[in-house]
């Protein structure tokens, strides 16, 4: 899943095919492990009730509404006014072109849309768009198209020349802010690493919110302290696995998953979420690395019958190095369950096993291909690469998030490859084998596409990053239409998982080569505190 499979070495050889990887943790700074205090969490209180205030005395077909709602969200602090913003949009969708006609800048009509299209209302983008003004308004509601939406996709081409041609002249503030979006849209950003970014950003604004800008600095603080502790708890179980003595070969990466999962799940009452999704991700990273570069072909196909029986018994009969690792994996499934049983959800992890079941089928197919020398289709090689993107396996883990709500009917749909999790997982395989292309010995998107279609290295490229933005365009469609009535909270944790994935794989492999932007992404998220 978090990064590409490599060649076999039959008959018990095992050689390290993997270029240019560090298996070494990434070094954080110092966390400062202190309790969030009883003065820290009244102050914070008091000041969300100052901005729910400001928020429900400002009127909901203003302007003013629109700016103060995207900054809140932007902040990172949307999750405390779910409630009073979903209010407000649903007033705004229902009068929308009403509002448009009210407003006479393109701005506030660009504003509007985005924001409508992120709560998931299917709005149209209208033809107002050609002689916008603001243009960083416009690139950012034009990353919301859907297949149909002719007029943003003109718009988003606009925007996106126009900002680069006038970053010359741009102040360094919003420079830094649009190249930024360039970058990262706000459809395509995770809501942490934002907010940080954002604070300085909007600290700059001159018609800032004081008490809005004190309240999300404040709230930051204390949600990193929180998570600071889960991390630490997370890694004393990791280093008591001692996996990075036991399986020296396999990549150390507990913080970089945990940082993953804080992508998807960061509010403070999705504890118990965070463990269990960083546990189980970290382990299908080690279970990667056993498939990718350790083990022999004799020894995955063992493994994969035993993970399909799923039974403790099992063990014994596994080489060590397998051995710890799948014992590992049944105890953090047995944590999940003994939680999840006390709900009455135990079904909910019956679905996630036959998840896992799927995942190490599929690595062990990718194995037999490597080892046979086997050059797939293209069809062939998706059908079994997406499986082992993991994302269908972590989709459906993150419905641990809504747990005392999902059906068994809603399990059956995102187990079954709906279009959401499959754009989502298209979007993690191609970025994957584009930014891998080069580095790895085993046959990618890359290698299968330009054998069967002759096609050059970057005319290959360009049509894998087309495919990869029609995901997008496919992710967003399911968030507005869905083919099968689902509700947003079960549709936003997919559409995160791709939102890591662009962070993580657009230029680098920046999970596996985590000595780069990804140690800066999390020290900014789990060790420096905003200064006050």
């Amino acid at each position: 899943m978090l990064l590409r499979q490599q060649s076999y070495a039959p008959d018990g050889v095992r050689t390290h095919l993997r270029y240019g990887v560090s298996v070494s943790p990434t070094e954080l700074g110092f966390i400062d492990l202190s309790e969030i205090s009883g003065g820290e969490k009244e102050k914070l209180q008091k000041r969300k009730e100052m901005v729910r205030k400001v928020l429900n005395q400002t009127p909901d077909d203003s302007s003013h509404k629109l700016e103060l709602i995207d900054a809140i969200q932007r902040l990172g602090v949307g999750y405390h006014f779910e409630e009073e913003i979903g209010k407000s949009l649903k007033c705004n969708f229902d009068n929308y072109w009403e509002c448009n006609n009210k407003d006479d800048n393109v701005r506030s009509v660009a504003l509007r849309f985005r924001l409508l299209r992120q709560q998931g209302f299917a709005v149209s983008p209208g033809d107002d768009f050609e002689n916008v003004e603001d243009i960083l308004d416009l690139y950012e509601a034009a990353h919301f198209g859907a297949y149909g939406d002719e007029i943003l996709d003109k718009a988003l081409e606009f925007s996106s020349s126009k900002l680069e041609v006038l970053l010359p002249i741009m102040t360094t503030s919003l420079s830094k802010q649009v190249k930024e979006a360039l970058k990262i849209p706000i459809n395509k950003s995770l809501t942490r690493l934002g907010a940080r970014k954002f604070i300085a950003a909007y600290q700059q604004h001159k018609s800032h919110n004081e008490i809005l800008l004190n309240f999300a600095k404040l709230d930051f603080n204390i949600v990193q302290k929180m998570h600071q502790k889960e991390l630490s708890l997370i890694t004393r179980w990791w280093k008591d696995l001692d996996f990075t003595n036991k399986l020296s070969f396999a990549r150390d990466r507990v913080a970089e998953c945990y940082f993953w999962i804080l992508g998807v799940y960061f509010e403070p009452q999705y504890q118990f979420e965070r463990r269990i999704l960083t546990k189980v991700l970290a382990l299908i990273s080690i279970i990667d690395d056993i498939y990718d570069i350790y083990g022999t072909l004799d020894d995955l196909q063992l493994f994969t019958r035993i993970v399909q029986r799923w039974d403790v018994n099992d063990v014994d009969q596994l080489p060590p190095y397998m051995g710890i690792c799948y014992k590992a994996l049944l105890d953090v499934y047995l944590e999940m369950e003994a939680e999840v049983e006390h709900g009455g959800e135990s079904y909910l992890v019956h679905y996630t096993k036959e998840e896992m079941k799927k995942l190490t089928r599929a690595f062990l197919q990718e194995a037999e291909w490597v080892y046979s020398k086997y050059m797939a289709t293209m069809e062939e090689y998706m059908e079994v690469a997406l499986v082992t993107t993991g994302h269908a396996m972590m989709a459906t883990l993150s419905l641990l998030g809504v747990r005392n709500t999902v059906t068994k009917k809603d399990l059956e749909w995102i187990t079954s490859k709906p279009l959401i999790v499959q754009a989502s997982a298209i979007i993690c395989r191609l970025m994957d084998d584009i930014v891998g292309f080069g580095f790895e010995k085993k046959y990618t998107a890359v290698h299968c596409y330009m054998n069967q279609t002759g096609a050059s290295k970057m005319d290959t490229f360009a049509e894998l990053r087309k495919q990869v933005e029609n995901a997008w365009k496919d992710m967003n469609q399911e968030c507005l239409h869905p083919t099968v009535p689902v509700s947003m909270p079960i549709l936003k944790p997919v559409v995160d998982l791709a939102r890591v994935i662009h962070l993580l794989y657009s230029d680098n492999d920046d999970y596996t080569n985590s000595q780069t932007n990804t140690r800066d992404y999390i020290n900014s998220v789990l060790v420096e505190p905003v200064p006050i």
